[in-house]
């Protein structure tokens, strides 16, 4: 019922059948193919949270509609909420916000060049051998 809703929701909003581009992958450039984590690791791993593995998490510009969706389906806030997140931090000197790169084609390519770099991608887009798919929303 919730994915009907977001569905409907997207769809409104940006005059596209959200269905088509719905799911989320994040993929990292680990040695270790084994990896897997949960929507919480994966949420702390974009919002400056510890982990187990030394993860660089690498996030698209705000306007970018994959980041609305992966903001929504696992962050779990809005771009303000986030905005407003990592504006606090950065005032307070505690954490950094991901670095961001400029489409879905420059995430691929600065995670296949950067060991540890973890980013979220549109589940369509063809990942290489090489990369790890870490985690999926449907």
């Amino acid at each position: 019922m919730r994915a009907l809703f977001l569905s409907v929701i997207l769809t409104l909003i940006f005059g596209f059948p959200a269905r088509a581009n719905y799911s989320i992958v994040v993929v990292a450039n680990t040695e270790n193919k084994d990896i897997q984590l949960n929507r919480q690791q994966v949420r702390n791993l974009f919002m400056g949270g510890a982990l187990p593995h030394n993860f660089e998490a690498i996030a698209l510009p705000p306007e970018n509609q994959t980041r609305v969706l992966f903001n929504t389906r696992v962050v779990g806030l809005t771009e303000s909420r986030i905005q407003s997140y990592w504006a606090q931090m950065r005032f307070t000197g505690r954490k950094k916000a991901p670095k961001e790169v400029a489409s879905e084609k420059a995430v691929l390519e600065y995670i296949k060049s950067h060991p540890g770099a973890v980013g979220y991608l549109p589940a369509g887009v063809s990942i290489p051998d090489e990369l790890t798919v870490l985690y999926s929303a449907h």
